[in-house]
């Protein structure tokens, strides 16, 4: 074969390998090969060039009760890492996430009111900086942002963010500028659908619809075929916007009777007399109270979801409907009702087999999302990495 060829063979083979990792944890030198239907020797090679880049390490595995040489583990180097940034309209959420899925380290910084784009920029900035010690012996792949809203994946421009007020505002390219890291930024929903279909309840699944509720209400994200439909600009997945009801209450992008205008975080903290909550919080709290009053709001949130969820399966036909946020302690409180709503609005052979599930990561969530974003280009493409400070990859 011609080098250029070869070359491009091996780096695809590269990719191979170190996405079998990513996904699947530690492997031996034997399973790989069997995954990959490469030989052990070709297996061996790829493995030492992705230890090379410092990607990858080996370790002996554990040999009791086994039979002649076992083969090596090869397991990712928790000190590839990514920043993860997700702004909230209450919170802005910094973490550290090693590329073996760890999450090492969480800041978040609280504010009365929602920052202005160029804000979030200089805070995470700032955060960034102060954690210099930390960061010294890590490699970092660069930094994702996941934004409550429409983001240009292209170029990362926020168009529109509406509960932070944000519209037309570049985000990427200043916060690189700021920081001196390759920075991505997407749909903090459609990033959730992706880090539950990698790690979580999607999981061995191939069509996937998740759902996330929080501070700025409803996002949506949407796996096929082991794919996120971004759709053309990355705009897929707005399932918040769906009209469920000829009610008038408008949601954050103004339009009327739509599932986030009526199943709202908001309604949910008043009736259970809470300023503020977490997910897990709010869920608590929520099982804890079984009163009339919180019975009739859960039980009419419930039914607009429901209608919602069933317009999503005719049109999608997912294997399983992940729900997230204040979404999955609706979904706690009363499974039952759910199911009912879904069925009476879904047509029976597209929610046959469909299962609705809570989101498996937790508060975790959009830290591993939005680290994937950043992870992905590596992900793609492991010999195209350079170390910090060399140009040499």
């Amino acid at each position: 074969m011609v080098g250029g060829t070869t070359e491009s063979i091996r780096q695809a083979n590269l990719a191979t390998i170190l996405q079998l990792l990513y996904r699947g944890g530690p492997s031996s030198r034997a399973t790989l090969s069997k995954r990959t239907g490469r030989n052990r020797s070709t297996i061996a090679s790829l493995v030492a060039d992705l230890a090379d880049l410092g990607l990858v390490v080996e370790r002996e595995p554990d040999a009791s009760g086994l039979v002649g040489r076992p083969s090596p583990v090869v397991e990712l180097r928790s000190d590839v890492a990514a920043i993860a940034v997700n702004p909230e309209i209450d919170v802005l959420s910094i973490g550290l996430v090693g590329l073996d899925g760890t999450v090492k380290r969480v800041i978040r910084h609280e504010y009365d009111r929602s920052p202005t784009a160029a804000e979030a920029i200089s805070i995470t900035a700032a955060v960034i900086e102060g954690m210099q010690l930390e960061l010294q012996g890590h490699l970092m792949a660069g930094i994702g942002v996941a934004v409550p809203g429409q983001v240009r994946t292209a170029d990362g421009v926020v168009r529109n963010a509406p509960h932070l007020n944000w519209h037309e505002e570049a985000f990427s390219e200043p916060l690189s500028q700021a920081t001196g890291l390759p920075v991505w930024a997407a749909n903090d929903a459609g990033l959730g659908a992706l880090a539950e279909y990698d790690f979580g309840a999607g999981r061995s699944r191939s069509h996937l619809i998740y759902l996330n509720g929080g501070a700025s209400g409803i996002g949506g994200g949407l796996v096929a075929n082991g794919r996120l439909l971004g759709g053309a600009a990355g705009y897929g997945g707005e399932l918040g916007h769906v009209r469920v009801s000829d009610s008038p209450l408008t949601d954050s992008a103004g339009i009327s009777g739509t599932l986030e205008a009526l199943v709202t975080r908001a309604e949910l903290l008043e009736v259970l007399g809470l300023d503020r909550a977490d997910p897990d919080t709010l869920e608590a709290a929520l099982l804890a109270d079984r009163s009339p009053r919180v019975r009739v709001v859960v039980e009419r949130q419930l039914g607009h979801l429901g209608t919602a969820l069933a317009a999503a399966i005719n049109l999608l036909n997912p294997q399983v409907v992940v729900l997230g946020g204040f979404l999955a302690a609706l979904l706690a409180y009363d499974p039952e009702r759910l199911h009912a709503a879904v069925t009476e609005a879904a047509l029976p052979p597209s929610a046959d087999g469909v299962q609705l599930a809570a989101a498996e990561l937790g508060s975790n969530l959009l830290m591993i999302g939005a680290a994937q974003l950043a992870f992905a280009p590596l992900l793609e493409d492991p010999a195209a990495f350079v170390r910090p400070g060399t140009n040499e990859s």
